[in-house]
């Protein structure tokens, strides 16, 4: 309430009739002399300031935080009370321990040596060694003591601060705990039994060190050293190769070369596509020289779905390939994308070796409507194929008659320039093709059915062609 110069209760001078009430009820007007200074208008409570007109002056000349609303109408003049805010609920989660606190929590290092021993005789006692799996976290059972239900023992022993607190100046307990098989090797940095591990895995796969993602060191192998039972090692070499796992700090380059002195592939992607890449040009070496002989040369990439390579020395396929499901890849390569994927280099490096993305159904269809179409026009629009019919080559023009074409049909063409058939259809069994078109429905399934079978009609096929032996007829 600020009054203006030369204000009086009971003139019209008062900017609203609410004020004049107010007035009307005996309150004094307060200068401004008398109001808090702006340092007052804090609430010493919630520790926030409040809007001049939110205060109210008590009887005893005290000034009180609160709606001005309840004492101008005659409300009640108790202070208003302030509802203290919730604690939020960021505080409450920074009293949740972090992960590797909890797991600090299962690790029971201080505990004395002779509770230690205990719980490990009773370990050897149901397993018959201490192979500790890694995390391996005692159950509430009765073989245990009750104070070692849940604290993950493998931490607690495997650990060189331990084996330096209890172990390193005792000597009877050095030979206590070899009588009951500890395996001293896992007192050394994770590191050394990885590298341990993934070199056992190199020499006996050949030096491959693409190890499945899936792939745990077996407990009871004596290929591997013992230290090593347990370690998931295809998930350590994917944290090494995504997220550089133990190749931080001043050991990082020394261990990049332990790695790549294994042969350590650094790009799975490239590797994978790289092996395909060499599968597809081997297969079409292969199916090169089965067509070197025949009237057909090899020329479209073409593996079939199924196709898998072949093992064995006798497979004329490469160790390193073998039992790779080529045929699947090439049709993950066309349907997904598969390594190809924003790399046009991969994609023309798959072209020049004749790789097709339109898939194996539709370049035999195309092949077929093509070499129909050839015979229709040399038949007068007649497509009535025997079902021995092949697509012939030039070299075969010898013959009386060759394929359904007799000489004097062959003769027209004396020169291989002029041959009516492209090189790419000879050998192919066109008659075959178009029975099974016939008889199967084949190529005449999914939407380009319809338009498909338009194309067969235009060029004339038939159908319903007559069955039976053709009559001979008598000279």
């Amino acid at each position: 309430l600020y009054p203006q110069p030369n204000f009086s209760p009971t003139s019209n001078h008062c900017c609203a009739p609410r004020m004049r009430r107010t007035l009307a009820l005996g309150v004094a007007c307060i200068s401004v002399a008398s109001a808090p200074s702006a340092a007052a208008l804090v609430s010493p409570i919630t520790r926030k300031r409040h809007r001049p007109e939110a205060l109210r002056l008590m009887p005893d000349g005290a000034w009180s935080y609160g709606a001005s609303s309840e004492f101008l109408w005659g409300g009640s003049l108790s202070p208003t009370p302030i509802k203290a805010k919730p604690p939020r609920k960021h505080a409450q989660r920074k009293n949740k321990p972090s992960k590797s606190k909890q797991r600090s929590q299962g690790v029971a290092r201080d505990r004395p040596y002779s509770s230690v021993i205990e719980a490990l005789r009773t370990y050897h006692s149901i397993h018959g060694d201490l192979v500790i799996p890694r995390r391996f976290v005692i159950p509430q059972s009765e073989e245990y003591p009750t104070k070692w239900h849940g604290v993950d023992l493998a931490s607690t022993v495997y650990d060189m601060r331990w084996w330096q607190r209890h172990v390193k100046s005792n000597p009877e307990r050095v030979e206590e705990l070899n009588k009951l098989g500890f395996v001293w090797d896992r007192l050394q940095p994770e590191w050394n039994l990885v590298l341990q591990a993934l070199m056992t895995y190199s020499a006996l796969n050949d030096g491959n060190v693409m190890v499945p993602a899936s792939f745990v060191v077996p407990y009871g192998d004596d290929s591997y050293p013992k230290a090593t039972w347990g370690i998931p090692l295809g998930n350590c070499v994917h944290r090494i190769r995504v997220r550089g796992d133990f190749l931080t700090g001043q050991n990082s380059m020394p261990r990049r070369k332990q790695l790549e002195g294994l042969g350590f592939v650094w790009d799975a992607n490239e590797h994978a596509f790289m092996r395909v890449f060499r599968a597809l040009k081997h297969f079409r070496k292969l199916e090169k020289e089965k067509a070197r002989g025949t009237a057909r040369e090899y020329r479209i990439l073409r593996v079939p779905s199924t196709f898998v390579v072949p093992s064995g020395e006798d497979s004329g396929w490469p160790e390193d390939l073998w039992d790779l499901q080529l045929g699947a890849k090439c049709s993950a390569i066309r349907q997904k994308q598969l390594y190809v994927k924003n790399n046009p280099e991969r994609r023309r490096a798959l072209e020049e070796l004749g790789f097709q993305w339109s898939g194996n159904a539709t370049l035999g269809w195309l092949e077929v409507i093509h070499a129909a179409a050839i015979y229709s026009r040399l038949h007068g629009r007649n497509l009535d194929v025997p079902a021995r019919f092949v697509v012939p080559a030039p070299s075969y023009a010898s013959a009386d008659k060759i394929n359904g074409f007799t000489s004097s049909e062959l003769s027209q063409y004396p020169d291989e320039e002029e041959w009516p058939w492209p090189e790419h259809l000879w050998g192919l069994s066109l008659g075959q093709r178009l029975k099974d078109i016939r008889l199967n429905g084949a190529y005449l399934k999914g939407d380009s059915a319809s338009s498909r079978r338009a194309q067969l009609d235009a060029l004339g096929f038939n159908w319903t062609p007559k069955r039976g032996r053709k009559k001979r007829v008598c000279t």
